[in-house]
């Protein structure tokens, strides 16, 4: 285990002051009359191990923001040595500052394994010139450039394949260990692996804006958004040390005073003020202020290793919550992937030509159906190149083809042109055609399920998930059919876009206290309805801006079998933080009865402090062990 400088200093610290303190030990065994040496060795040895502690505790007080750990530690100490405690006191100070070498080092190692399964910012980059191939950095390399990958090497940018056939490793962004294959024409995201042959790639985006960059950027500031749970103890940290410590003041003065002036006994100050003393020690902090936002960084960095990215513990912590996930169906809970499975032609026209017809009007759309059906007519002959053609959201395409209207679309569209379209018992997506407002036929689409997708929507139901529903544009038919495929029980079929929001505004209303609402959408066509959810998730983010600026969770691959996942992760976490909450405060407020009655002395006071903080960051290190979830 490396060390920083810092902790190898602190270390150091430390070994002296144990060192000071066993020789304080040994004199005040055989020579117990020398007061003087023993208050030498024990100032010695609290400077040389507590000097950072009162320096911190005094910019605090001239700072206006005294009650901290510092300020309650710096107090005990110097109480302790004005009592003549000497050993007492090195020791609070010694054993404080072993557990904060503990937390540094257990907070370094977290933020290391983080960076290492986040270690996906590229060194260099191979641009190509008319000199050859210099090094340079990423961020200098300019739009349209050719860079070369070689194998073994990070992908720089995002960026498209000109020449080269090879496989890449995008395990550090999808945490998926299976290669994928690129050959010429394929798109490539940075942050990838090169394992075999040499690519030459033209850039498709600059560095700040590709898909590393971005990732990195969203890793980083994840600690921004914080969790109810994390501003809850800030809150409780800022109310509950200057409570404490009045009530250690109160502890010191009331009990002498009480004894003194009412019951006519010996004040005892020497004893009261000691008990405050452990109750300062005992009472610090220190457990929850730094466990809990250690659980929810450990959480987000367990969750990147799986190739799910979140933007912060706020909405892990929402994610936990959440009793209904409303799926979007469209490259969701299918693969977006449409084929031609049937053609219904009206009698005056061949299905082969309601094929063309509907292929040439949709030729310029990057619609999925629209690629379905032309890849099921073919190629289109020049006499049929659309012209003037427009798309109607949420019901078609209007265009001209060989000189006459052609109106390729659903119901909708065919009922705004006064047309009735032909009614056809078909379970897949029906795209009717028309030409010179008279109706031609339909062309049935059909698209298929994720592999995985019936097992996710199950698992969510066995975790605890009350409702799951699935919203699409799809006609009724086709959406039940694919509904009861999946297992999924409510539908919202022949949605527009709008329509999208509206009804998952009325889902929102119906949630229960305290549950939170997920929906998991593409990310690039639903981006109103992702911001709009209680946590939105986009599915396929990997290279889509969209996705990563409107979601709140990025599952950086296509596999709707991360979402259990997440949620499993997110739960996990949750659970981890308020089991350190419940075992801080309950062996601190037993600690603390114990202190005030006299029974706990300065020896349970450092376990009430230092060994509480010590395993609640052991505790809070599980939330990186996702490898099994």
């Amino acid at each position: 285990m490396k060390l920083k400088r810092s902790q190898k200093r602190d270390l150091r610290n430390i070994l002296i002051a144990l060192a000071l303190f066993a020789v304080l030990l040994l004199v005040r065994h055989l020579l117990p009359e020398l007061i003087w040496l023993h208050a030498i060795l024990a100032v010695a040895a609290i400077y040389v191990v507590g000097w950072g502690v009162f320096k911190r505790a005094w910019v605090g007080i001239k700072n206006h923001q005294p009650f901290d750990e510092n300020l309650l530690m710096a107090i005990a100490v110097l109480g302790a040595l004005i009592l003549g405690e000497f050993a007492e006191a090195v020791a609070v100070m010694t054993f404080y500052q072993v557990g904060e070498l503990f937390e540094s080092i257990a907070v370094g190692r977290s933020r290391k394994s983080i960076s290492a399964l986040m270690d996906i910012r590229p060194d260099h980059a191979n641009l190509e010139t008319d000199g050859g191939l210099i090094e340079v950095l990423p961020e200098t390399v300019e739009l349209g450039s050719i860079i070369v990958v070689k194998p073994g090497e990070r992908v720089p940018l995002d960026s498209e394949v000109v020449e080269g056939v090879s496989s890449l490793n995008l395990a550090a962004l999808t945490g998926e260990s299976v290669p994928v294959d690129v050959a010429p024409g394929d798109a490539v995201v940075s942050g990838g692996v090169n394992l075999t042959g040499v690519l030459r790639l033209r850039t498709l985006k600059r560095y700040d804006d590709s898909t590393v960059a971005r990732i990195l950027e969203l890793v980083e500031n994840s600690t921004m958004k914080k969790a109810k749970t994390e501003r809850f103890i800030t809150r409780f940290a800022r109310w509950y040390t200057p409570a404490v410590v009045i009530s250690a003041l109160l502890l010191a003065v009331l009990p002498p005073i009480i004894r003194l002036s009412a019951l006519h006994l010996a004040p005892m100050w020497g004893d009261w003020i000691h008990r405050a003393l452990t109750f300062l020690v005992i009472s610090c902090p220190c457990a929850m202020v730094i466990s809990i936002p250690l659980s929810f960084f450990g959480g987000i960095g367990g969750a990147s290793s799986r190739g799910i990215l979140i933007k912060g513990s706020s909405y892990l912590e929402q994610l936990a919550r959440a009793d209904t996930v409303v799926f979007d169906k469209t490259g969701t809970l299918t693969r977006g992937v449409f084929e031609v499975t049937e053609v219904f032609p009206e009698p005056e026209i061949s299905s082969e030509e309601l094929l063309r017809l509907a292929a040439a009007a949709e030729r310029y759309s990057d619609h999925p159906v629209s690629e379905s059906l032309r890849a099921a007519a073919g190629p289109i002959a020049e006499a049929d190149t659309a012209s003037d053609a427009h798309e109607r959201p949420g019901e078609g395409v209007l265009a001209i083809v060989g000189g006459q209207r052609v109106a390729v679309g659903n119901d909708r569209l065919m009922k705004a042109l006064g047309l009735n379209p032909k009614g056809v018992l078909a379970a897949g997506t029906l795209v009717h055609v028309a030409r010179e407002n008279r109706y031609l036929g339909c062309i049935e689409i059909s698209d298929r399920p994720k592999a995985g997708a019936a097992a996710a929507v199950q698992e969510l139901r066995e975790r605890g998930v009350k409702r799951v529903v699935m919203l699409t544009g799809d006609r009724k038919a086709a959406a039940q059919a694919m509904a009861k495929e999946l297992g999924v029980t409510e539908v919202r079929s022949e949605l527009l876009p709008t329509d999208k929001v509206t009804e998952l505004e009325a889902l929102l209303k119906q949630q229960a206290k305290g549950k939170t609402l997920a929906f998991v959408g593409d990310g690039i066509n639903d981006a109103p309805v992702l911001a709009r959810a209680d946590v939105g998730v986009a599915m396929g983010g990997i290279g889509s801006d969209a996705a990563i600026e409107a979601a709140d969770v990025v599952l950086m691959d296509d596999d709707i079998s991360k979402l259990p996942v997440a949620m499993r992760i997110a739960r996990r976490t949750v659970a981890i933080a308020w089991q350190n909450i419940a075992f801080a405060l309950l062996v601190k407020a037993v600690c603390l009865i114990l202190g005030a009655l006299g029974i706990a002395g300065m020896w349970l006071a450092i376990f009430a402090d230092v060994g509480v903080m010590v395993l609640c960051v052991l505790n809070a290190a599980r939330a990186l062990l996702v490898k099994n979830l």
